[in-house]
């Protein structure tokens, strides 16, 4: 027999030497199990949610049990050898069967299941029910009475039964994982998933995939030690920790998808929060009242504070707004480049400046910069200046006034060439 080539006795020495600790998928299934289980429990009757809720369970049941201390604890409570072995592969069936029920509820969605996914959850639970049964019958007649609390799979590897029950623990775990990660990485590939629901795809996908590694650790060690080699290091170290890695990729896939958007909408909310200071310390200025203030509010709150302040203060100053003032700055923003929509707010955001001054002194200067003196002009020679002021859009539309009211620029620009067209009639006369 020819000696292993140096390479390959490093490779093995370096995987040997791998081991992840079960108490960090323990932990992080727990905190994805954490963050799903109010939802769970309001909407109980939402058969995706339940199987969600008994994944993350049997998930997290799966590494508490299969923790060696804890397999040392659970046969010397029992008195007897080896009893968490079938404890454990009861345990890692029912979470391969509920990867297979939550696929079931997922391709179904929230809408009444029909009797296809009915039949489907039947055979689903039937047959790894079935599975788990004959788990613990071949138990029963196999002869194990070496506590074995690493490496069991491969050292009854070829003891009669308890092969058997090996064999069949991972058979029924690679099956349902291979259908599951296919159905995952389909899943993916189709339009019009959100952001963050398709990155939590993306981990529970490689999750999976991640799982394939462990039983195809295990067989090998199996395999070898039936054709008399010693690959054991592949049972005790790789398939633990790819177990490990796996379970951490797929709790992180249930938990970016709500951590995400719960994140996405707290940063929203305090960007909307931020972009109206402007025109709040505007309004203050206008009105001398300072918005109210409280320290352990809410960022929603604060928001709706800041914005009631706002339409409060905007309401009698946008009865002064000079609409002639303002066509002629929509028109003349449009005429520099700017979309409606922006055109809009920056015609705005130059009739409330406009009030502010005519109203309140320089304060709008004060805010936005010094405006240029033609605005003045323009507003004085308006010929739509008595007009009804139109305060629909100012009220509703606060947060892009509030973004114009910052572009000071801008707004110089639009005044010039909204007064360019009086200035040019008043010479002429």
């Amino acid at each position: 027999m020819t000696a292993p080539a140096p390479g390959a006795l490093a490779a093995e020495h370096f995987l040997s030497g791998l081991y992840v600790s079960f108490w960090l998928p323990t932990v992080v299934l727990a905190a994805a199990l954490a963050i799903k289980l109010p939802s769970i429990l309001k909407l109980w009757r939402d058969p995706l949610l339940r199987a969600v809720g008994g994944l993350l369970v049997f998930a997290c049941a799966v590494f508490v049990f299969a923790a060696p201390n804890t397999i040392r604890w659970t046969n010397r409570v029992t008195g007897v050898p080896n009893i968490a072995a079938p404890w454990v592969y009861s345990l890692l069936t029912a979470l391969s069967a509920s990867w297979l029920l939550l696929i079931i509820a997922w391709r179904n969605g929230r809408a009444e299941r029909s009797a296809q996914t009915r039949r489907a959850t039947r055979w689903v639970v039937s047959v790894y029910a079935g599975v788990v049964v004959a788990l613990w019958v071949l138990f029963a007649l196999a002869d194990v009475p070496v506590e074995q609390i690493r490496d069991l799979d491969t050292y009854y590897a070829g003891t009669p039964f308890m092969r058997e029950e090996i064999l069949l623990y991972l058979t029924a775990h690679t099956v349902a994982c291979s259908i599951t990660a296919r159905l995952i990485w389909n899943w993916i590939r189709t339009d019009g998933l959100d952001a963050w629901l398709r990155w939590g795809l993306r981990f529970l996908g490689v999750g999976y995939a991640t799982n394939l590694l462990f039983s195809a650790a295990k067989f090998t060690a199996v395999a070898a030690r039936w054709t008399g080699h010693d690959l054991d290091w592949l049972n005790t170290n790789v398939a633990p920790s790819a177990a490990c890695v796996a379970a951490t990729f797929v709790a992180v896939g249930f938990i970016v998808p709500h951590a995400g958007q719960y994140l996405q909408e707290r940063w929203l909310v305090r960007r909307r929060h931020r972009n109206l200071r402007t025109l709040s310390r505007l309004m203050r200025e206008v009105t001398g009242d300072r918005e109210p203030l409280a320290l352990r509010a809410t960022p929603e709150l604060r928001l709706i504070r800041r914005e009631t302040f706002i339409r409060d203060a905007l309401l009698p100053l946008s009865r002064r707004l000079d609409e002639g003032l303002r066509g002629r700055a929509y028109e003349a923003a449009l005429a520099l480049g700017h979309d409606r929509g922006r055109a809009q707010a920056l015609a705005a955001a130059t009739a409330l400046l406009d009030a502010v001054a005519a109203g309140g002194g320089r304060s709008g200067a004060s805010v936005a910069g010094e405006a240029s003196g033609a605005g003045e002009a323009a507003h004085d020679t308006s010929p739509d200046a008595g007009a009804t002021p139109d305060t629909t859009y100012l009220l509703r539309e606060i947060q892009a006034v509030a973004r114009a009211l910052r572009s000071t620029d801008d707004i110089n620009a639009v005044r010039v060439r909204a007064a360019a067209p009086a200035e040019s009639v008043s010479a002429h006369d």
